[in-house]
């Protein structure tokens, strides 16, 4: 077994790809916040392979701000920032590759002001995030910025060192205006409906408590493109390291496992200038928002509706309710009958293999995706990914059955105990004020539809009401299956 470094790439097994280009002449141009498992299997893979085709220009400085980043300095300052990304396709087949792409990498706690200077640096033109979204302070129901995070609130309180991420932009930004250095781009990859409207939302909405004139400048400057980002990345566990080492002969502190699908939808809007990432096989269009409405209401709404429903009835993986035909059934049923009337035409897709597609990935036993990744913060999720098709169900008089026994079944899940009495893997930020919501429910059905920070003015509709609540009575009733196969069979 080889430790992983920058010096061993030589000997590793013939089967592991690893990188042609001489790391020490790339140049870095790209600074990007959260580096986790899904910005190593996507963003960071895509610029492996644009490093790989001859541009140099373009390697990422990695930036950590939270305490669980401390790991991740450690482990690429160990590898030389190097890591083992493993992908597997729906018939099992698996390829290795050690990306080069992460050249970089600052824990800004560790010296901010080195952050600092490498945003302001001339030579930076792209600020990507993933900081998940939570990270951005927007409000789900009113759109507006209004975070919670103890980190934004210091920096918009006076603290005379930045600590959020916000706080490293605009900062960032005002000694660029100072400078007269034009500004970076800020591209979020976070899997979020108009992500780019959403970090303009949230920068701006910090710059305008700070400094108004800087906020203007920034609202005329800056750029935001919008982004799809498509990629099953799991966590990774003690199992994935010992699956490296065992298929791979590299012991690799923190390597990334995803399935081999991969798909990044992007505006093309970069005024100083980007990879050709074109090449690389990224789409670069005008406009992001069919493919992105597509994935989120289809793909990402459909891990809220199999997880509950499956954590409900004893399941643990994604590939266990999406080998099951009363699952696949469902979500199929849900896909064609309630989320596609919703969606505008999308070039170059038919929506059907799409669907089909998405069954077949989640299928994947290999990949080993747990339900419970796929419910952490249920309330910043299901009021982006779900509610958006219920609303315009509603609107236009369609189905929302299945959208509301989902709903339902987030109801009792929350409540924390599974058919068979076991701990549900309940992980949500608004998990308090969730519970007094759901223990309502016994006096008055319907209660968890009045939490406005996740339904709005939404769960005062009727139609939706009653579906709630009828469904919430047969899931109590009669468990998740039999509901499911009522519902099938109606």
């Amino acid at each position: 077994m080889t430790a992983l470094t920058a010096a061993a790439l030589d000997t590793l097994d013939a089967a592991v790809e690893v990188p042609g280009y001489d790391r020490s002449a790339v140049r870095t141009r790209i600074v990007h916040f959260g580096v986790g498992g899904f910005h190593r299997a996507h963003e960071a893979m895509f610029l492996d392979r644009v490093l790989s085709a001859g541009s140099t220009d373009w390697g990422i400085c990695g930036v950590g701000v939270m305490p669980a980043d401390l790991a991740m300095r450690d482990v690429l300052a160990a590898q030389d920032g190097l890591y083992t990304l493993v992908t597997t396709a729906p018939d099992a087949t698996t390829r290795a590759r050690v990306i080069g792409s992460i050249t970089e990498y600052l824990y800004a706690p560790d010296d901010p002001e080195a952050v600092l200077a490498k945003l302001a640096d001339p030579e930076t033109r792209i600020v990507s995030l993933t900081i998940t979204e939570g990270g951005y302070g927007v409000d789900d129901a009113t759109g507006a910025f209004a975070p919670q995070d103890a980190a934004t609130l210091a920096d918009l309180a006076g603290s005379p060192v930045p600590a959020s991420v916000l706080g490293f932009l605009v900062e960032a930004l005002r000694r660029r205006r100072a400078s007269g250095t034009a500004p970076f781009t800020v591209l979020s990859c976070d899997n979020i409906q108009g992500n780019g409207h959403v970090a303009r939302t949230a920068v701006l909405g910090f710059a305008e408590r700070k400094d108004p004139e800087l906020a203007a400048w920034i609202s005329a400057e800056v750029s935001f493109p919008n982004s799809m980002v498509d990629r099953i990345t799991p966590v990774t566990t003690d199992e994935t390291r010992a699956e490296v080492s065992d298929d791979f002969g590299i012991e690799d502190r923190w390597p990334v496992h995803s399935e081999s699908f991969e798909q990044w939808v992007l505006e093309d809007a970069f005024p100083l200038g980007r990879p050709p990432l074109e090449e690389v096989g990224v789409q670069l269009v005008d406009d992001v928002e069919p493919y992105e409405l597509m994935k989120l209401r289809l793909l990402n709404a459909s891990h809220q509706a199999m997880s509950y429903l499956g954590i409900l009835s004893g399941a643990t993986f994604v590939h266990e309710v999406c080998t099951d035909p009363l699952f696949t059934g469902f979500l199929l049923g849900y896909m064609h009958e309630e989320a596609i009337p919703t969606l505008r035409p999308v070039p170059g897709i038919d929506l059907d293999a799409y669907c089909a597609q998405l069954i077949s990935r989640f299928s994947s036993e290999a990949i080993r995706d747990t339900l419970a990744r796929q419910v952490v913060d249920g309330s910043d999720r299901l009021p982006k990914f779900l509610l958006p098709v219920v609303r315009e169900q509603l609107v236009g008089g369609g189905d929302i059955r299945r959208s509301a026994l989902v709903l339902a079944a987030w109801g009792v899940f929350l409540e924390g105990r599974t058919e068979q009495g076991d701990a549900t893997p309940v992980a949500d930020r608004r998990l308090d004020d969730l519970r007094v919501a759901v223990a309502g429910e016994a006096q008055h059905p319907g209660a968890l539809l009045d939490y406005a920070p996740v339904f709005g003015d939404l769960g005062a509709d009727e139609r939706l009401r009653t579906a709630y609540v009828e469904a919430r009575a047969a899931l109590r009733a009669d468990g998740a299956r039999a509901t499911m196969a009522a519902l099938r069979d109606s």
